[in-house]
C-alpha cells in the first residue's frame, strides 16, 4: 500500500485536506465521510484518518479531483479549531450527556473597555509636559475640535468635514453657507509647502 503525503489547514467551520496524488483518475478515486473517519482510496493508495479531532457532517464535506492533488473539505459539526488532524480529543458532539459535575464550568470574562478607557485617558493627564509634549497642546485642541462637533448641528458637521478633507487638513470651517459653494482651497501654515503624495 503506497503512503500519501497530505497537508491541512482550517477555518472555524471547515477543515481542508490536500491529498498529494498526482494524475488521479476522478473515475479510481473514492472518499468515504463518517461522523469521525475519513478514508481516500485510489487503486492501492490509501489514507485512513481516524478518529479525526473532531466531528464532521458527512452530508455536507467533499471533495475534488485536481491534476496534482485531491482536494478533500470537511464541514464541521461544531465550530472552532481542531489544531490537527487526528486524536482523542473530548468531542461535545460524540454524545448529548453533561458533561461530569468535577468539570469546572467554562466562563468568559467580557472586557471592561470604558474602565480600560477611562484608565488610559487618566494615566495621560498625570504625565507632566516634560514627559509628552501634546498635553496640553494637540490633545487639547483635538478634543476641543472633538467637541464642538459632537455638540454640532447636522450643517456645521458637513461643513466641518468636507473643509477638513478638501483642504488636506489645513482648513477647518463650520459655515455650511460658504463651504458648500466650492471646493475649499489647501492652505498650509506660513512657511509651508504643501505636497500632494498620491
Amino acid at each position: 500500500m503506497a503512503s500519501l503525503r497530505h497537508e491541512f489547514y482550517e477555518t472555524d467551520e471547515k477543515l481542508t485536506i490536500s491529498v498529494f496524488d498526482r494524475g488521479a483518475d476522478p473515475g479510481a478515486v473514492s472518499v468515504q465521510f463518517e461522523p469521525r473517519k475519513l478514508m481516500y482510496k485510489n487503486g492501492d493508495k490509501v489514507l485512513s484518518l481516524q478518529p479525526l479531532k473532531g466531528q464532521i457532517d458527512p452530508i455536507k464535506s467533499d471533495y475534488t479531483v485536481g491534476k496534482v492533488k485531491v482536494e478533500i473539505r470537511l464541514a464541521k459539526m461544531a465550530l472552532g479549531r481542531w489544531c490537527g488532524l487526528v486524536g482523542e480529543t473530548p468531542d461535545p458532539l460524540a454524545n448529548s450527556a453533561p458533561p461530569p459535575p468535577s468539570e469546572p464550568p467554562i466562563s468568559h470574562k467580557r472586557k471592561n473597555w470604558e474602565g480600560i478607557t477611562t484608565g488610559i485617558l487618566g494615566s495621560e493627564k498625570e504625565r507632566t509636559t516634560e514627559e509628552d509634549p501634546n498635553i496640553g497642546g494637540d490633545n487639547t485642541v483635538n478634543t476641543f475640535f472633538q467637541k464642538i462637533f459632537a455638540d454640532a448641528d447636522e450643517d456645521t458637521r458637513r461643513a466641518m468635514m468636507k473643509s477638513f478633507q478638501e483642504s488636506g487638513g489645513t482648513t477647518l470651517s463650520t459655515n455650511w453657507e460658504e463651504v458648500k459653494k466650492s471646493k475649499v482651497e489647501v492652505k498650509p501654515p506660513e512657511g509651508s509647502e504643501w505636497k500632494h503624495w498620491g
